[in-house]
Formats: structure tokens, sequence, C-alpha cells
């Protein structure tokens, strides 16, 4: 047996079991895939896969332990790698996030500065997508480090930290009606046309929850993952926005008017995600201090063995 047989298993079932598309991600033919399972199933005497025909239809019981297994193997085999990486290139290589749009533009910027100063030979790659694609991202191995405030928390294969607190904020027209209130309700919001996330992202979830708890339905006219993207249609007069407060914290919109939303909408968590038992390099540690001040290299390992019990932030 060998890696590539493993990494031809765990490819199938990453793939829904299609060894045309497994054949396609790892840049070789899709009967030399098939072969190179059927000959570890004849070695290891199971079959890991029933099939149709030459298709594969689902993972057997013993597949399901070969599986396991696999996964512990060649996750160890990566963590070599990057071991080899730490001693023998210690303050250069590459860093991969995965991480939402909002945290890629108004976040990471500084931090990212910050690492590329302290380690001017390690390059940093950006991954962005949603919360759920951050996630399968971390798991898949693409980046060490995933960041976003919805999702990571519910992946078993994942250790999540808290890494900050935001708030939404509402970003209205000077000239709109409600721009003079001194205190807005939800029942006003729910009066108006609103401008807002797509409902994967930037704690969306929070906000149509605080609808919902006062029985009230949000006219929600116009969805974006991008910040910027709704100010603008905030200037167009198509409704109010409600963004994240890091889209305004250095803002110069001096046409709209920002409201606090952290008494209708709630605090958001922002978390940072690594997959559990993963080596990583001191640069890796050393980013997860730039964004947040109650990380250290202590607590992501106590929590990477298996102790990852919340701190208050």
């Amino acid at each position: 047996m060998n890696l590539h047989q493993f990494r031809f298993v765990q490819e199938a079932v990453r793939r829904n079991l299609n060894l045309t598309e497994v054949a396609k991600a790892l840049h070789t033919s899709q009967p030399g895939v098939s072969k190179a399972i059927i000959e570890l199933e004849e070695e290891l005497g199971v079959e890991i896969f029933t099939r149709h025909g030459k298709r594969l239809k689902r993972v057997t019981e013993p597949g399901q332990h070969v599986l396991r297994s696999i996964e512990v193997i060649l996750r160890e085999v990566g963590n070599l790698k990057r071991i080899g990486e730490q001693f023998s290139a210690e303050d250069s290589g590459t860093l991969s996030i995965a991480t939402t749009h909002t945290q890629a533009r108004y976040v990471l910027p500084v931090p990212v500065a910050k690492l590329r100063a302290a380690y001017p030979k390690v390059n940093i790659s950006l991954h962005q997508g949603a919360p759920a694609q951050v996630a399968q991202m971390v798991l898949d191995e693409v980046a060490e480090i995933g960041i976003a405030t919805e999702s990571l928390s519910d992946y078993p294969d994942l250790v999540t930290l808290p890494c900050y607190e935001w708030e939404h904020v509402l970003v209205i027209p000077k000239a709109h009606p409600l721009a003079a209130k001194s205190r807005i309700t939800l029942e006003d919001l729910a009066a108006e046309p609103i401008i807002t996330y797509h409902p994967s992202f930037t704690g969306r979830t929070r906000i149509d929850k605080a609808f919902a708890a006062k029985h009230l339905t949000p006219r929600i006219a116009l969805e974006a993952i991008d910040s910027d993207v709704i100010k603008t249609y905030v200037r167009l007069g198509m409704g109010v926005g409600i963004v994240a407060e890091m889209a305004v914290r250095d803002s110069t919109d001096d046409d709209l008017v920002v409201r606090p939303g952290a008494q209708l909408f709630g605090k958001n968590t922002a978390r940072i995600a690594f997959k559990r038992s993963a080596y990583l390099r001191n640069f890796v540690y050393d980013f997860a201090t730039l964004l947040s001040d109650r990380l250290d290299r202590n607590l992501i390992l106590k929590a990477l063995e298996g102790h990852a019990n919340d701190y208050d932030l």
C-alpha cells in the first residue's frame, strides 16, 4: 500500500465517489485511480466501496474504518512536511488563510502587514468564500487558518477559538427620516426596505433572529456579500443598510449616518479555526496573536490537544 492509494480513496469520498472528478483533481487518469483503489482493497482483503458496474456506489462499513485510518495517516504526513519546513526554513514559506470577504477587506490588512514585516520571506495566500467554504478549506488543508463568524464551530474536526466581538451598525442616508431619530427600533426598520448581507454571511442569521423574536418580517430589498456594495445601494436610496461595524470603522462616508446596532441585534463573535491535531509553524501562531491579544501559543496548543474551552472575550 502507498500514499497515492490513500489519497485516491480520500479524494473519492470528497468528490462524491466520482472517479472522473478525482482524476481531474489529482492530475491523473480515471483508470489509474480505479486500479489503485482496487489494489488497495485486494491488499487489505476488504471492499472499501460497493460498486454498480465500474461506478462506486457507497462506502462499506469496513471502508469507514479504513477512511478514518487514512485520514490520520495523511494528516500526519502533512504534519511531517510542516515540521521539515519549520526547521529547515523557519522564517519562510506560505501562510494560507481562508476567510470571508468582510474579514479579508476590513480586519486582516493590518495583521497581514505586521506579519509580513516580521517575516518578510513568508508569502500570504488569501482564500475567500462563504463560512462553510472557509471551514471546508481548513479541513481539506487548503488553508492552515480559517476566520469567520458563522459555521466554524459546527465542525468536530476543527478546533475553534473566539477571536473578537463585533456588532452590526445601521447606515442611513442623511436625508432619510430615520437619520434624525436618536433611538431606532426593530419596528422602525421593519417598515423600511433593508439592504444587508446574504443569509450565509457576516452574522445575517442574528439579524433574522432578532426580527423573528419580535414577530416582525423585514422587507429585504437587496442582499450582498460586500459591505461596500451595500453602502452603494443605500446611497441610491434603495433602503436602510445593515453592515458590520468594521466596514465603517475608518469610513469617510460623510453622506451616510451610522447608528449602532448592538441593542437591536446583539453581539457577534468572529472565530479562528485550525484543523484538529495539525502541526502549526511558528509564524501561524504569531499571526493568531496579531488577530487577538487573547490568543497565544499555549492556548492554541492546548486547544489542538483537545482542551478547547472558550474563554470570555
